[in-house]
């Protein structure tokens, strides 16, 4: 999971889309921000989405933050209320994926980034025979993941940003294995969203985290350096090079546990390059992940605003 600049392509442009048959249910697997994100924007766009979440503490809390993200969104003025009630009532939160209708549209495995989860997640997914399926993955190649499935022709990457909400990008990976129509359905799929979507090769990283992770890891190894302050670092290459956040923020905002499990990739693609910097490894282990734990690189406020 990475971002990229933030737009207002927001819930309001999904809903100017053609909204999508009732006959086309959507999945999604795991309910963390990114997997909350991708029903939200799914949901608003017209979808029925099931949200597949075994954790019942975790599935709880999607659905209230959830319920409070549409009421945000209306309180900002970007959808009305009667649209917002509408949308959140075409989410169905479920503890299985044996719950779930077989021949849904599209499922997209959204849970944490590591291989043999991710696997066995997507293994379990294709028995549901979904026209359609697809990996949020932000770093792994979709010719590994898709080793074992018996349909890889359908099997593609729909790489979301942080806020789903509010980013206009989605990266679609195709495998060796995509057919052109699978592509072609998850490049309608992506205008249906209101998203404005790359289509890129499998290579570890894509496009978009092969480069933000590079200028990440830089930005923490100069820290470490001491160089310049986190807040400097920052400062610098959003006054110098127009970025809408510094890249220690953004790492914040991703989630350091995120950006390590990324860099861990990358490091086997591509060699030391990507090599994550001890600060990243020691705040992992010490349970600052970033913006959701209220510290990082910065600090945090229980509203997600950052600490001044």
């Amino acid at each position: 999971m990475t971002s990229a600049t933030p737009a207002p392509t927001t819930a309001s442009a999904a809903t100017a889309a053609t909204p999508p048959p009732e006959s086309s249910p959507l999945v999604v697997i795991g309910a963390g921000t990114m997997g909350a994100g991708i029903a939200y924007v799914a949901a608003t766009a017209g979808y029925p989405v099931f949200v597949v979440e075994p954790d019942d503490a975790r599935r709880a809390g999607a659905a209230e933050n959830l319920r409070a993200t549409f009421d945000k969104a209306v309180a900002r003025g970007r959808v009305g209320s009667p649209e917002a009630d509408e949308a959140y009532a075409r989410l169905s939160f479920l503890p299985a994926l044996t719950e779930v209708p077989d021949g849904p549209h599209l499922i997209v495995e959204a849970v944490p980034e590591r291989l043999d989860l991710k696997r066995a997640v997507l293994a379990e997914a294709a028995a549901k025979n979904p026209r359609v399926l697809a990996s949020n993955t932000s770093s792994i190649p979709i010719g590994s993941l898709a080793e074992g499935l018996p349909r890889p022709a359908d099997f593609l990457g729909l790489h979301f940003f942080n806020p789903v909400y509010a980013m206009p990008l989605l990266e679609i990976v195709t495998g060796a294995a995509t057919s052109a129509e699978t592509h072609r359905l998850a490049l309608d799929f992506a205008h249906t969203l209101g998203k404005d979507p790359i289509s890129v090769a499998d290579h570890p990283g894509f496009a978009t985290s092969r480069l933000g992770v590079a200028l990440g890891l830089e930005a923490i190894r100069m820290l470490e350096d001491g160089v310049a302050s986190a807040a400097d670092i920052d400062k610098a290459m959003v006054l110098g090079y127009r970025h809408p956040m510094g890249p220690l923020e953004l790492t914040d905002v991703v989630g350091l546990d995120v950006r390590l499990d990324i860099a861990r990739t990358l490091q086997a693609a591509y060699g030391e390059r990507y090599a994550p910097p001890k600060l990243l490894e020691d705040l992992v282990a010490a349970g600052k992940l970033g913006k959701k734990t209220g510290a990082g690189f910065h600090r945090w406020t229980p509203d997600g605003r950052r600490a001044i």
